[in-house]
């Protein structure tokens, strides 16, 4: 079996846990099976990840995923068809959309901590990455320290910007 078929698999399993049988869904899967929709957020520029195509289809590895992720829920509620409503999503709206039921699940590169597990949940993790900065060599910047009283630059709603304003 690919990794890619693993990790739709988690996080199928991770979505239908618990459910033995129709009368025993509750919540996300329950309204998917009743409504036959689920609601798949995706972002438009976070590549490779989710990303427009030049036909504006959301496209990526996180879509790839959650393409299979849509295909093990439609067999394990026995569907013969499964609507995919693709809803975008930013850094800031993804988790809040996730919460109030807006989308049922996002495609993308979520950073998995702490704080977030408060409000979704998430399977297994397909890609890690570390904060990183980039600045001109003649500005000297040689650790997170350095930063202290400077512009910084980063994507609202990121795990990277919320570090940098702790700082």
């Amino acid at each position: 079996m690919s990794f890619k078929h693993v990790v739709a698999l988690a996080a199928a399993f991770g979505l239908l846990a618990g459910s033995a049988s129709a009368e025993e869904l509750t919540g996300t899967l329950k309204k998917i099976k009743e409504t036959g929709e689920i609601a798949i957020g995706h972002r438009d520029s976070s590549i490779p990840f989710s990303y427009l195509d030049d036909n504006q289809k959301p496209i990526g590895y996180a879509m790839d995923i959650c393409a299979h992720v849509v295909e093990a829920v439609k067999a394990e509620l026995k569907l013969d068809t499964l609507a995919v409503k693709l809803t975008p999503v930013t850094s800031a709206t993804r988790i809040p959309l996730i919460a109030n039921g807006t989308v049922d699940l996002e495609c993308g590169s979520t950073t998995n901590n702490l704080d977030r597990q408060q409000q979704a949940s998430f399977t297994n993790s397909h890609f890690l990455t570390a904060s990183r900065f980039v600045s001109k060599k003649t500005s000297n910047l040689k650790s997170i320290d350095d930063l202290k009283g400077k512009t910084v630059v980063s994507t609202a709603g990121t795990t990277n910007i919320k570090q940098v304003n702790e700082l």
